[in-house]
């Protein structure tokens, strides 16, 4: 188990990112130019992925609404706000974020 303890500078820490669409059915009807935004942040967190930023994103089908969902790893929590902010649905404002720690990761 990794824990996330900000005391400790040269562990990773880890966030959950996600990505509120501006209304519960953004996924059945999304108009031409949302979907081009959408298409960008794919292209984005695909990118952030290749970095070994990202370790998993993508939708998550919730009945009452779809929304977008991420864990990253971060060298620093200072990265944080920078690449929430440098995702297209979030420039362009159809999409906001909400960011929450994780306090551990446990992996095989």
């Amino acid at each position: 188990m990794q824990d996330n303890n900000s005391s400790n500078k040269s562990e990773k820490q880890h966030f959950v990112f996600k990505l509120i669409p501006p209304r519960p059915t953004f996924a059945q009807d999304m108009t031409e130019e949302e979907r081009s935004i959408m298409g960008q942040h794919v292209v984005y967190w695909t990118e952030m992925a290749e970095k070994g930023i990202a370790l998993v994103f993508g939708p998550v089908l919730d009945p009452n609404g779809a929304y977008g969902l991420g864990i990253i790893e971060v060298d620093d929590e200072d990265q944080v706000q920078g690449l929430a902010a440098g995702d297209p649905a979030v420039r362009s404002g159809i999409g906001r974020m909400e960011i929450y720690p994780m306090l551990a990761v446990l992996r095989k």
